[in-house]
């Protein structure tokens, strides 16, 4: 492992240290000490390793290499959950590793899938501490996508930076903007469920889980805190945030003409967006309850995946398609992406068209610039979808083993790999995660994963491990 990685891992091991001290204070301030031995533990072993991670200087810097990136980021996923499972197993909940393990994953992930049943029986800061993991999963996947921007398109990178190739200069820009940026984002997402009166914790908890596109809640259900008209706009629109790239908002208050390809992504989104709630408004709206519906496009577009218990339960299977298309490429959001698909379905349009009428010649422009897709780029985004139901039909053949029925294994498939939770709008809320088996446990961790760093890294791993030149 290089000095880079060294403190790549430091720097978010000092993080997990610095909201396990959150806790810490939280914990005595409230008078809640049942778990405060365990985030005392957890912020000593975070803040000694992320130290000597940071300032270890034996091994020297040196140029990283992608496959290195991605071993980094891969092992990020599997080791942080570690350290903050810590809270969970030396909770009063008489939990084993492996679920402490599977409920750290899950936040940490940005799924929401969880072993409790009942949160109302969880105390406070456990709940708290479910919340802070989704947060810093969330912060750890845009940093990924920053390190990993090498393997993305042309025409992606260009909706962060216009450098292609990152310098350590670069890289610093742009991690501090976008810690600024997600921090900023979650402190409106916060003072916007305030206006409807939540309740300082509920406020906090949701903004947490909001911004980072995950699904752990504060409570069992939600219902009875968006009851008016207002509050399920408000909650709409606070929704999209983890929709939208994360630049959006900076982009439109530093907006210049020659730097258009920002907004390009961004601009597209709107578009589907606003597609897809006519479309659901016009054919499926009834009984006064789009509103409801509303909030459950924009969750499931977002891959959050939360509902009310009156979602629709005939429009399950348009939320899972929104699922899978998912939101924007430097979003907390998972899945395929909005633009990628976009730029698939124009380019087979055009090569369809170019075989009818040979003498036309059609482009594959996929922004509001003069620049094309290329057969490169085209080829990642095939292979993305083509690894994708790969990855599903895999998953569902392994909960299918692991005796869960065809249907549910289909769909807690599809959500495992777009990270997203389980709901009633998608039939699934009841599933039971605690009583799974070992191995479909085991099954659900390596996915939640595989879904979180990116299907075609994936690709690239076993192009390099398994296809040695």
């Amino acid at each position: 492992m290089s000095r880079f990685s060294l403190i790549y891992i430091g720097c978010f091991l000092i993080l997990i240290s610095i909201f396990s001290f959150f806790n810490i204070i939280y914990s005595y301030y409230f008078n809640i000490l049942l778990n405060v031995d365990s985030y005392t533990c957890t912020f000593l072993i975070s803040i000694i390793l992320g130290l000597l991670s940071i300032f270890f200087k034996k091994i020297k810097f040196k140029k990283i290499i992608i496959y290195e990136k991605i071993i980094t980021v891969l092992f990020g996923y599997l080791f942080f959950p570690l350290i903050i499972s810590i809270p969970f197993y030396f909770s009063l909940y008489n939990a084993s590793f492996l679920h402490c393990y599977f409920e750290a994953i899950s936040g940490f992930t940005s799924t929401g899938f969880t072993i409790f049943d009942n949160i109302k029986q969880i105390d406070t800061s456990l709940i708290l501490w479910r919340s802070t993991s989704q947060w810093i999963g969330g912060l750890y996947f845009l940093f990924s996508l920053l390190l990993l921007i090498d393997i993305f398109d042309e025409n992606l990178k260009k909706s962060v930076t216009n450098y292609i190739s990152f310098n350590s200069s670069e890289i610093s820009k742009q991690s501090l903007k976008i810690i600024i940026l997600y921090t900023f984002l979650t402190l409106v997402i916060f003072l916007l469920l305030k206006l409807i009166n939540l309740r300082n914790f509920d406020a906090f908890n949701f903004s947490l889980t909001i911004i980072s596109s995950g699904g752990f809640l504060s409570m069992n259900n939600f219902d009875n805190l968006f009851v008016t008209d207002v509050s399920k706009i408000i909650l709409s629109i606070t929704i999209l945030f983890s929709y939208f790239s994360l630049f959006f908002t900076y982009n439109l208050f530093f907006f210049k003409k020659r730097n258009i390809n920002y907004l390009n992504e961004d601009f597209y989104l709107i578009i589907y967006l606003f597609i897809i709630i006519s479309f659901i408004f016009i054919f499926f709206s009834s009984d006064n309850n789009f509103l409801t519906i509303l909030v459950s496009i924009t969750s499931s577009v977002s891959n959050l995946g939360i509902s009310f218990e009156d979602s629709p339960k005939n429009l399950s299977f348009i939320f899972l398609i929104l699922v899978i298309i998912g939101g924007s490429f430097f979003s907390t959001s998972s899945g395929l992406r909005v633009i990628k698909v976009l730029s698939l379905i124009k380019f087979s349009l055009n090569n369809l068209l170019s075989h009818s009428k040979p003498n036309q010649i059609y482009l594959n422009k996929v922004s509001l610039t003069n620049s094309n897709t290329n057969k490169t780029d085209i080829n990642k985004y095939f292979l993305t979808i083509i690894i994708f139901v790969i990855s599903l039909f895999s998953i569902t053949l392994l909960l299918t083993i692991s005796e869960i029925h065809l249907e549910n294994a289909f769909k807690i498939g599809i959500l495992t790999i777009m990270n997203t939770v389980n709901s009633p709008m998608y039939g699934v809320s009841e599933f039971d995660f605690y009583n799974l088996s070992i191995f479909a446990k085991f099954t659900l961790i390596i996915f939640m994963i595989v879904g979180r760093i990116e299907l075609l890294t994936i690709f690239i791993l076993f192009k390099k491990f398994l296809f040695k030149n």
